[in-house]
């Protein structure tokens, strides 16, 4: 089933359920969908369907961080569970282990010798994790392991 059946799906179960933030997340994604299929004039793949959903995971987390530091605790537990229904359409996440091996790899490849071929290195390992790892944790573990 691909990812825009799969919204499609989940939407109809979320209002049979009387899921009401299920409900309002997948369509949020789904407009954000249809948006850019307008814009591009052609159906998105599956790839394109799970960039605008790191997209938009990428603006959860920022309101986030925004509402943590304003003690908005009571939005902040709401976006929390915005992030969790999001992941759910993303692909299995890369744990630190399969990160770091796959930096490390991108590194020996760049020929990066230190902080300042950030530049070299980071083209080489985003295409590899591709939607399943976070691309602000990936520029971390890229200046961790910069000597």
């Amino acid at each position: 089933m691909s990812l825009s059946q799969q919204l499609s799906e989940d939407l109809k179960q979320a209002m049979k359920d009387k899921d009401k933030l299920r409900l309002s997340v997948i369509r949020m994604v789904r407009a954000a969908v249809k948006n850019k299929e307008i814009d591009s004039g052609t159906t998105l793949t599956d790839d394109e369907i799970v960039q605008v959903v790191q997209k938009e995971l990428k603006q959860r987390r920022d309101s986030l961080q925004v509402f943590e530091s304003a003690g908005r605790t009571d939005l902040a537990d709401e976006v929390k569970s915005e992030i969790d229904i999001l992941m759910t359409y993303l692909p299995a996440q890369l744990s630190d282990d399969e990160l770091q091996s796959l930096v490390q790899e991108a590194i020996a490849q760049a020929g990066a010798k230190s902080k300042g071929d950030i530049g070299k290195v980071m083209p080489v390992v985003m295409p590899k994790v591709k939607g399943r790892a976070d691309g602000k944790k990936v520029q971390q573990m890229v200046q961790a392991l910069l000597p």
